[in-house]
């Protein structure tokens, strides 16, 4: 991707990445960058779609 996410890049294909980023308290948000959707996770909220992910694989 052209991106360069200001945080760790936890995983990339060719159109797809998901990187996480620390906030000032501490906390984590998860952005997941699927084309033209993105999705910015709480912890806890990525948390719950990893579960459903890997409910259906």
């Amino acid at each position: 991707m052209d991106i360069e996410p200001d945080g760790d890049m936890l995983a990339e294909t060719e159109n797809y990445f998901i990187w996480r980023s620390e906030g000032d308290d501490g906390s984590f948000v998860y952005h997941v960058e699927l084309g033209g959707v993105s999705l910015h996770l709480t912890a806890e909220e990525w948390d719950e779609l990893v579960t459903l992910l890997k409910s259906v694989a």
